[in-house]
């Protein structure tokens, strides 16, 4: 009988870490916040998360255990170091091979998409569901599929990053290099840049919905747009994967819009003579990503 493991996670974020030790049935045991810093460079960064996991192997009174990482960006397949990460110390460093070594152990490393659809499936929204999508809708545009509880990662490790679909033979040029990304269209930066270009005037996301709630013009063309774009994209999703649920986090999970006239357009565009998929909202909040760290631990 394999043994019961305590499972560390750790969760790397813009502005704090978070550290949490689950128990072998899942149960919370320990958690614990501390700030990024990310201005104090990488080297400090490292030691940081050292400190943060002694702190937890502690509480697991040294015992075997299993750890995972979840980190924004992903892992070069040429050269094994960290790209697209909001926390920038960390591109071009080999992160994985630098932190086995001053920790002295291998851990799991997932990008915050695939943490946040493996927390969900299990504990949050899409628990008790064979077939799982969860998707971050935030400044960009993150997903993961989940199977039976665990993460379907794909022979490119890219399963789930349907940001990078194109739904659109326009649009500016997305960070990847390709033009008519679905990021381009349905994220914060790509609406909060759509709304520019209409306007002449540069506004978060948040305000655009405040606009658009109050009957403003632009916001309103702006943010139906908005709508008929998600519609597009998860009626695509849906037609390729049929999960039994989509569940979403990120700050746009919040617009409450985005489950009555963004699940509309969805029945509008979808390959089917109706919609029976869930499309719902996380239970989980900011907790996802350290929950599915360590749920996917080594």
């Amino acid at each position: 009988m394999r043994p019961k493991r305590k499972k560390i996670g750790i969760d790397l974020g813009g502005s704090k870490i978070e550290g949490i030790v689950l128990d072998s049935d899942g149960s919370e045991i320990f958690r614990k916040r501390i700030p990024t810093e990310q201005d104090l460079g990488y080297e400090a960064l490292l030691y940081k998360i050292h400190n943060l996991y002694n702190e937890m192997v502690q509480v697991c009174q040294y015992k075997s255990h299993t750890l995972g990482i979840g980190t924004p960006g992903s892992v070069s397949k040429e050269t094994g170091a960290m790209k697209n990460s909001n926390i920038v110390c960390m591109n071009g460093q080999n992160f994985v091979y630098d932190l086995e070594q001053l920790i002295q152990r291998k851990f799991a490393r997932q990008n915050d998409s695939n943490c946040f659809a493996i927390a969900e499936a299990n504990f949050g929204a899409g628990k008790n569901k064979k077939r799982v999508f969860g998707t971050i809708l935030g400044t960009g545009i993150g997903g993961g599929y989940v199977y039976e509880g665990k993460l379907i990662n794909g022979l490119q490790s890219i399963a789930g990053e349907w940001g990078h679909s194109i739904i659109s033979s326009s649009g500016p040029v997305c960070y990847c290099g390709k033009i008519g990304c679905i990021e381009n269209f349905i994220s914060g930066r790509g609406v909060e840049r759509r709304y520019a270009e209409a306007s002449g005037k540069e506004l978060s996301m948040p305000e655009i919905v405040r606009l658009y709630r109050n009957g403003d013009g632009i916001a309103e063309m702006i943010m139906l747009e908005f709508f008929n774009y998600f519609g597009k994209s998860i009626s695509n999703l849906i037609t390729i994967l049929d999960p039994d649920i989509i569940v979403i986090g990120g700050g746009l999970s919040n617009i409450s819009e985005l489950y009555t006239q963004g699940v509309k357009k969805v029945k509008d565009y979808i390959f089917n003579d109706r919609l029976t998929t869930p499309i719902v909202r996380n239970k989980l909040g900011d907790s996802a990503g350290v929950i599915g760290a360590a749920l996917l631990g080594i």
